[in-house]
């Protein structure tokens, strides 16, 4: 009886660890803005091959996670405070529409579901669990965004999740109390239909938050990193490795 031939169902699944570990360690800051992602290490490291890794690594390019230089490497993207004005520029308009909408569409179950993320942001708060506040509140924005049931909105918006999450978890030092305080004042607005105060309230948080998260930017972001010259880098050192060791024998 012959074996059975694999088939490409396997692949995705592949993909899919590859990607979910790895988006995993860059949102939770294991894996450094700028560092590099060398294939073969990661391959090894995560049990894959480098076909679903690569599958793996343009996903989370397409997140804004990571930087890809064609035929010469990939890194982490380096998400400078440049990148964090253009992430808050995007956040403050369209977080204080999906407010308005939740305000307007939301239903007792999406309330319900708002409240129970509310209970959760509270308990990491009190418990001092930063990645548990940044994740709390990355499924806070998430879910108002779900309650305004506009697919359009959800389209442009769940590409900024994995940043948005991101953010969150190498800003965390920010005060936890204040953002849990303005999130329940966002809750309430949107549960009492005000529409406009919803609005008002996610604009104002979200450009409150402006300010900290650029100076906090400056201290753990690497502005000075080009990609191309990182790669290129790596590449050469490689060349110089090889030249070093002679042919073998």
């Amino acid at each position: 009886m012959t074996a059975a031939r694999p088939s490409d169902e396997g692949r995705p699944s592949l993909r899919d660890h590859a990607y979910e570990t790895l988006r995993r360690r860059i949102i939770e800051v294991e894996l450094q803005p700028g560092e590099r992602l060398v294939e073969r290490d990661l391959a090894a490291e995560l049990e894959v091959s480098r076909i679903p890794l690569r599958e793996a690594l343009r996903l989370l390019a397409a997140d804004g996670l990571v930087v890809l230089v064609p035929h010469r490497g990939a890194l982490v993207a380096p998400f400078t405070p440049s990148d964090v004005r253009d992430l808050f520029d995007v956040r403050e308009s369209l977080e204080s529409l999906a407010a308005r909408l939740a305000a307007e569409r939301a239903d007792a179950d999406g309330l319900a579901r708002l409240a129970d993320g509310l209970d959760a942001a509270r308990a990491a708060t009190r418990a001092h669990d930063r990645a548990a506040i940044a994740a709390a509140n990355a499924a806070f924005h998430s879910d108002i965004v779900e309650l305004a049931a506009n697919a359009l909105l959800s389209g442009v918006m769940r590409p900024l999740e994995a940043r948005m999450h991101w953010l969150f978890r190498l800003t965390a030092r920010r005060d936890p109390d204040r953002q849990c305080a303005e999130h329940e004042q966002m809750y309430e607005a949107i549960a009492a239909r005000d529409a406009d105060r919803a609005a008002r309230l996610a604009h104002e948080h979200v450009a409150d938050g402006r300010a900290a998260s650029l100076a906090l930017a400056a201290q753990w972001s690497r502005p000075d990193i080009d990609p191309e010259v990182i790669a290129a880098r790596r590449r050469r050192g490689r060349g110089d490795a090889g030249k070093q060791a002679g042919p073998a024998a």
